[in-house]
């Protein structure tokens, strides 16, 4: 039982590590939290639905679509709000992503109602066996897929010139932009990765729970609890953090009971906080929020 509740909570966990990655990666370059990253996934989930039952669409069709849509409105959420207040105090920032989480919720609402919606199983549900654990095979798809994102993004911020770039306006983004770097334009890029990995963390979890407007509202907690577990800037601290909470939380639903797996992740952000309050890999330079 031990391993086959550890594989499920890291299967579990490599879902928060989405949330959490986009998390770290807005903050680091914009100084805020964006409350609205769990309704960009949510988004994404309702396009692949509507691509695949009102259009018949098969699955990659139907996530590419999302991809497309949740890039988009990343974009939009940059250029129509936040490049306007980009100068303003983190509050006020931090605002405005909290007034974009409520219009997202009533346009998801109004547009495909509250009541949640069954995605299309897409994968054999016959669990396989692994190391003594029993694992279904959309657990293991999605590890793969997360496993995959997390590899292209390694390559791009270790090699492409966008990538140094977006790095370098974290590091400093008065000097970055001295040098000649973009900053506005990273900060789009930015904004875009948010809804790439919205995209797929919708995509991913519709299968496991349902399609429904508040479907992310505790992944996103989850996700940011495990990017404050990183320290906020570190993107290995966010996935370390989040397979830590997917783990730790399915071993106490599975030994102590279900009712202990959303307080088990808060239990864990107290303790680190009280004995390391910058995070796993936190650095000297960091915005409390």
């Amino acid at each position: 039982m031990f391993g086959q509740q550890v594989i499920s909570g890291l299967a579990t966990g490599s879902l928060y590590a989405l949330t959490a990655v986009a998390v770290v990666v807005v903050f680091r370059n914009t100084r805020t939290i964006n409350l609205a990253q769990g309704d960009f996934a949510m988004i994404g989930a309702f396009l692949a639905v509507i691509l695949i039952k009102d259009f018949g669409a098969n699955y990659y069709l139907a996530l590419a679509g999302a991809v497309v849509g949740c890039i988009g409105l990343g974009v939009l959420a940059e250029r129509l709000v936040m490049r306007q207040i980009a100068d303003s105090d983190w509050l006020t920032l931090f605002t405005a992503t909290l007034g974009m989480y409520y219009i997202l919720h009533g346009v998801a609402g109004h547009l495909w109602g509250r009541d949640t919606k069954a995605f299309p199983i897409t994968f054999d549900p016959t669990p396989i066996e692994i190391i003594g654990g029993i694992i279904s095979q959309g657990h293991l798809v999605n590890m793969a897929w997360a496993a995959g994102i997390g590899l292209v993004l390694f390559v791009f911020f270790k090699f492409t010139k966008q990538g140094i770039a977006m790095r370098a306006v974290t590091d400093d983004p008065e000097t970055a932009k001295l040098m000649g770097i973009p900053v506005r334009f990273i900060v789009l890029l930015t904004w875009g990765m948010a809804g790439f990995l919205a995209a797929f963390a919708g995509v991913l979890i519709a299968p496991i729970i349902y399609v429904a407007p508040e479907m992310m509202d505790e992944v996103l907690v989850k996700g940011y609890v495990a990017a404050v577990f990183g320290g906020l800037y570190s993107i290995p601290g966010a996935i370390l953090g989040a397979l830590m909470i997917g783990v730790v939380e399915n071993l106490a639903g599975g030994y102590l009971g279900s009712h202990f797996k959303t307080a088990t992740a808060f239990a864990m952000i107290v303790l680190l906080l009280a004995f390391r309050p910058q995070g796993l890999f936190g650095i000297q330079k960091r915005r409390e929020v």
